[in-house]
């Protein structure tokens, strides 16, 4: 079986058609997301209409736990002024059946896939806000093999990384809606599960609409510099 990796999503749906596009020609079976479909930009609802053509799985990111501080009229002012109104809209955008799912996800997810054990989470297994990047150190790399998983899967950082111990794997697939990598593009990964082999995968579009979008949070200059800057 064949599954697409997906991270960090955020609201970016011409990047998720494209990423979801790609993954269909490849034979993708299903999708697992390490967090962060909301957040940033703009179209959390068509990003949901996506996902839901196919079977997946996610768990919650700093994102979505922040759309459940915006949804209870927590700490808007902070969240708005810092990431932007994309929560704000998502909030005006979803039903409350949807704003559910999302605000309930767990903070990690364990399976067994074909015989292997699977760890889904956000920033680390320890701390769903902790960052891993690919340049950490080698304590820090061994900590994330250290529960004995098959496969790592994480996010957070919107940067690619694939590391090996033996047989066993951690994978940030990068971001899907916002490379911080200055190669841009949609990040995913594939995961052949028979042969237990990761490809790291970019897929190229056309971001203008996106960037035009930003001008609704024209305070946030970054939102819109991060898609093209190289």
């Amino acid at each position: 079986m064949k599954i697409a990796l997906l991270a960090d999503v955020h609201g970016n749906a011409l990047a998720l058609s494209r990423v979801l596009s790609a993954a269909a020609n490849a034979g993708a079976h299903q999708l697992f997301i390490a967090g962060d479909i909301v957040g940033y930009y703009y179209q959390s609802d068509e990003v949901l209409r996506l996902l839901n053509d196919w079977r997946w799985i996610s768990i919650g990111g700093n994102h979505e736990a922040m759309l459940a501080k915006w949804h209870a009229g927590i700490d808007k002012e902070i969240i708005h002024k810092k990431y932007g109104s994309a929560l704000k809209i998502a909030c005006e955008q979803l039903t409350s059946q949807q704003l559910q799912c999302l605000t309930t996800l767990p903070s990690r997810h364990e399976s067994e896939i074909d015989g292997r054990s699977v760890l889904l989470c956000h920033g680390s297994p320890w701390n769903r806000d902790h960052y891993v990047y690919p340049d950490t150190d080698k304590t820090e790399r061994k900590r994330m093999f250290s529960e004995g998983f098959d496969l790592v899967v994480y996010g957070h950082t919107h940067y690619p990384v694939l590391w090996q111990d033996g047989s066993r794997l951690v994978v940030n697939p990068g971001s899907v809606g916002q490379p911080r990598d200055r190669i841009p593009g949609a990040c995913w990964a594939l995961w052949d599960t028979a042969r237990h082999e990761i490809s790291l995968r970019r897929e190229s579009y056309d971001c203008s609409a996106v960037v035009d979008s930003c001008q609704i949070d024209s305070h946030l200059p970054y939102l819109a510099n991060v898609l093209t800057r190289t």
